[in-house]
């Protein structure tokens, strides 16, 4: 079996000695004491069965041993250094974390976050995608934007907005149904519907013909792109429905629009970030709303 590697501390105690050749100016830089630096050096050297270093008076020189290591010890220590970095804030800037649903993440966030740092320029924004509530307990996130009924998202927790469903598909797919569609149309279409919904197709119109839906998916964000891709009609938040509707790649259909029991709720966790917390919840309460009604 081989050996296991001699410790790190040992490995950096030498390199900083070899560039210095003075046990006290590695132990100045590392933070140790000269007689540490000694003893891990020597303990290296009795590791490799060989001498690093001549002992003069006050003054250190490398053997041929300490020679032919330095430039390995050397470049993987410089390796290790830009390895750790990578980890390191690339910003001096406050980082304030938000878990949200992934379709807010899409469908909201993404289209006004430009308008928020130019704003807000001094504050960088960690943004964490969930979609079931159980993924929210690893994220320890200063913001928190769920999905789900009050009972479910935690005391404390607001409504965004009033909750509403619309029925939504593409331009394309519209135009080759009757204006305005039937029953027997939209049963004979491939229904979109997102898991997770108390209210579903069968609650929106009379039971016959049922409408019942052909795709289920896990977010009402990817309800709406496969509406808008023309895969069939969805029916999804209010929420997540009104950049595609405002941008024309989605149209609501002439349906009454039903009240959900489900909806985006926006929490505050304890932060040490108060400040920028406060700051990113009233940009967000501030971005525009309109009442479903108003989109049919």
């Amino acid at each position: 079996m081989a050996k296991s590697l001699p410790p790190l501390t040992w490995f950096r105690a030498f390199e900083a000695a070899a560039r210095h050749l003075s046990f006290t100016l590695a132990a100045e830089e590392l933070g140790f004491t000269q007689s540490a630096i000694s003893q891990h050096v020597r303990a290296l050297e009795e590791r490799l069965e060989s001498q690093l270093f001549l002992r003069r008076h006050r003054a250190l020189q490398l053997t041929d041993a300490g020679r032919q290591l330095v430039p390995d010890v050397a470049a993987a220590m410089a390796r290790l250094e830009t390895a750790t970095q990578r980890f390191q804030p690339a910003t001096t800037r406050p980082k304030l974390s938000i878990a949200t649903s992934a379709s807010i993440a899409h469908r909201v966030l993404a289209p006004h976050l430009p308008a928020f740092h130019a704003a807000h320029p001094e504050i960088a924004l960690q943004i964490t995608t969930t979609v079931w509530p159980d993924d929210f307990t690893a994220t320890n996130a200063d913001i928190e934007i769920r999905f789900g009924a009050e009972a479910m998202v935690g005391q404390g927790a607001e409504l965004i907005e009033p909750s509403h469903l619309h029925a939504v598909a593409s331009p394309g797919l519209l135009a080759r149904l009757p204006d305005p569609p039937n029953w027997p149309d939209l049963a004979r279409t491939a229904l979109i519907q997102p898991v997770g919904l108390s209210t579903g197709w069968p609650d929106l119109g009379p039971l016959s013909p049922p409408l019942e839906a052909l795709i289920y998916v896990d977010t009402h964000g990817l309800a709406a792109d496969m509406a808008a891709s023309g895969a069939g009609i969805a029916l999804c938040h209010c929420q997540i429905t009104r950049h595609g509707l405002e941008s024309g790649q989605l149209v609501a259909l002439d349906l009454v629009h039903t009240r959900a029991e489900e909806g985006y709720y926006l929490a505050l966790n304890p932060s040490h970030l108060p400040h920028e917390q406060a700051v990113f919840a009233a940009w967000f309460r501030s971005l525009p709303r309109r009442p479903a009604s108003a989109l049919f």
